[in-house]
């Protein structure tokens, strides 16, 4: 096949057998790659109702037929799983480089199963694979790990590693990668802690077949000399996905104190000018990326320095916003110790802010946490990073998350936990905000924006892409959003649910659509010139909006009696007004998001409890669902 690497690498971890098997022709033609490997492979292969930390749960490796070629950020590889965090469906991404290496070793798709008897690390080059012994390094950070496995191999291995909270199976546990990309979301850095894998280093020598070569390298180059005449792409670059900050700020959607409110008074001090200031060394991008987002940088606090990547927006909203850190050295530091624990930015900074809350209104004690704990204080942050890594003491609730550690703590604490289907929510406080409310309440991994941004249309209606969003005066004097229509927030949901995820099944970061307006149409050409089959972008959207109603069947089938409950985001956002800022006042009622799910669940062809219809499955090519076939 054109394309695609050919294989699929499968290790049983208990056994140490190691097999290659051909990679399916009619899984590429059905599922494509990346997300719809991993979707198809679960619902096949997972055995139902097991334990997400139990050795029979899978960990999938899996990439993209445009992945590792000669086109725009290509390099996005994705991670499949059983989420400990939710019980249900699990993918994570991330960028960096190690999915076009596994694929010039030989490889689409990585499977483990199993457990190995003592702390190993895989060892892949090219037909080379290895489980190697790994004890000397359990126990350091992810970052330290990967810089002596770089030493020891050499400098062309691509590395995957997780940290102290992958190894104690921290729920939001992490993977990372370059020092600094990291597959965050879901908890699947604590199933490969669960299999003993501290780490996977990949390096592949081979090359990928080309249908069309002349033609495929002309089309990717052309695709680049677009890219680079977008009117945003100087401005983009230089901060990155934080040179957002002021602009959620302005128009109240920036997460403060726990979700308490929507506004903060220091953005100024943690924005992407500050990052320039006080922080950057230099860009630092992911694989044929012509828009670098990473920073990598050098910050300095009281409780001390570090080297590092970042912080993405998502990092500085929940750090400087949700935990109110007032400035960017200490965001930072803050950023490099979750990378270095293993921790997921987003879920660490939303436990945290939880965690102060509760203690803030006397539902837990000093004596439990371990010190006097303050939004604000850097300190306080760091305590509780390193005992939730660590699972030491109170840390061994709350390295649960903020679902599970509620409903044990009680006392109404369940109402400000900020998740959906316990996932902790990321950077975006939407009481004022009903589409991207409604993207969030039915992302199928929980409670995260890259299923479907949609805050645009919630602002400015008609604004494509951030760079539009921001130019087109997005500070609050175009807002128009105190009555919710339902109708139109589940279109523009799930139009945005097809649209962006496609992206994850052709292994190719969506930045460049996202913010600076890339026309779509160039990855399907692409598509066709590299794999040599006839494919437009509305088939990849089909192939999409397929994987999207799979995702949810699984979950139908792991999470007992999942369902519309699973779907309401937290009370807070119902009942309690946002407290300050442009969007004073405002807050979603409950009658409201029961009519957003309605109309959402109609849309998608689900019932009332938000299952697929069988007419539905039909439809969009899962019929064999219906059967059990």
């Amino acid at each position: 096949m054109y394309g695609y690497a050919g294989s699929i690498l499968r290790i049983n971890l208990t056994t140490s057998t190691i097999t290659r098997e051909p990679l399916p022709e009619k899984l590429c033609d059905d599922f494509i790659g990346g997300r719809g490997f991993v979707a198809k492979t679960l619902y096949d292969e997972l055995p139902p109702g097991i334990d997400p930390l139990s050795e029979e749960n899978l960990f999938i490796i899996a990439t993209g037929p445009l992945m590792g070629h000669f086109l725009p950020a290509s390099g996005k590889t994705h991670f499949g799983s059983k989420s400990p965090a939710t019980g249900g469906y699990a993918d994570s991404n991330m960028g960096g480089h190690f999915g076009p290496e596994l694929k010039y070793a030989g490889y689409d798709m990585l499977i483990l199963t199993g457990k190995t008897p003592e702390p190993s690390y895989l060892f892949i080059e090219d037909d080379k694979i290895e489980i190697r012994p790994a004890l000397e390094y359990w126990g350091q950070g992810s970052l330290s790990v990967e810089e002596i496995l770089k030493t020891d191999l050499g400098e062309r291995f691509q590395i995957l590693t997780i940290g102290p909270a992958g190894e104690n199976l921290v729920k939001f546990a992490c993977i990372s990668h370059d020092f600094g990309r990291q597959a965050g979301r879901t908890g699947i850095g604590a199933v490969l802690g669960s299999k003993n894998i501290k780490a996977i280093a990949v390096r592949g020598t081979g090359d990928l077949p080309v249908y069309d070569v002349d033609a495929a390298l002309a089309k990717g180059k052309e695709a680049f000399k677009k890219v680079f005449e977008k009117p945003g792409f100087k401005g983009w670059t230089p901060e990155g996905t934080a040179g957002i900050t002021d602009w959620v700020n302005e128009v109240g959607a920036f997460p403060a104190k726990n979700f308490q409110t929507s506004h903060i008074n220091h953005s100024r001090k943690i924005n992407g000018e500050k990052i320039l200031e006080k922080i950057k060394i230099t860009d630092k991008g992911c694989y044929c990326c012509p828009t670098p987002c990473g920073k990598y940088g050098h910050t300095k606090t009281r409780l001390g320095s570090a080297y590092f990547e970042g912080p993405e927006f998502e990092t500085i909203s929940l750090f400087g916003g949700s935990c109110l850190l007032e400035s960017i050295e200490e965001v930072s530091y803050a950023n490099y110790l979750c990378d270095e624990l293993g921790i997921d930015t987003i879920s660490g900074a939303s436990v945290a802010a939880f965690t102060m809350e509760c203690y803030e209104k006397n539902l837990i004690t000093e004596k439990e946490i371990g010190m006097d704990v303050k939004f604000g204080d850097l300190a306080s942050i760091v305590h509780l990073l390193e005992i939730m890594s660590l699972r030491k003491g109170f840390g061994d609730l709350h390295c649960q998350g903020v679902k599970t550690a509620s409903e044990k703590i009680g006392q109404g604490s369940q109402k400000f936990a900020i998740h959906v289907k316990g996932l902790e929510w990321t950077g975006y406080e939407c009481r004022n905000a009903p589409s991207m409310m409604l993207a969030y309440m039915t992302a199928d991994i929980g409670a995260h924006h890259n299923r479907a941004w949609v805050l645009g249309h919630d602002v400015v209606g008609a604004a494509t892409n951030v760079h539009d969003l921001i130019t087109a005066g997005g500070s609050g004097e175009k807002r128009s959003r105190a009555v919710v229509d339902a109708k139109e927030s589940a279109k523009h949901v799930i139009s945005s649910q097809h649209l962006r995820p496609a992206f994850d099944l052709i292994g190719c970061c969506r930045l460049q659509m996202m913010e600076l307006g890339f026309e779509t149409e160039y990855y399907a050409q692409l598509y066709t010139l590299i794999t040599g089959k006839k494919i437009t972008w509305d088939d990849l959207i089909d192939v999409s909006e397929k994987v999207w109603h799979l995702t949810r069947m699984i979950s139908v089938r792991e999470i007992d009696n999942f369902g519309r409950k699973f779907d309401y985001p937290p009370a807070r956002f119902y009942e309690e007004p946002v407290l300050s800022g442009p969007n004073k006042g405002y807050f979603i009622s409950l009658e409201d998001i029961e009519i957003l799910l309605d109309e959402y669940y109609k849309a998608r062809g689900w019932d009332k409890n938000g299952i697929p219809t069988d007419e539905t499955l039909e439809r969009v090519g899962l019929g064999w669902l219906n059967t059990g076939d």
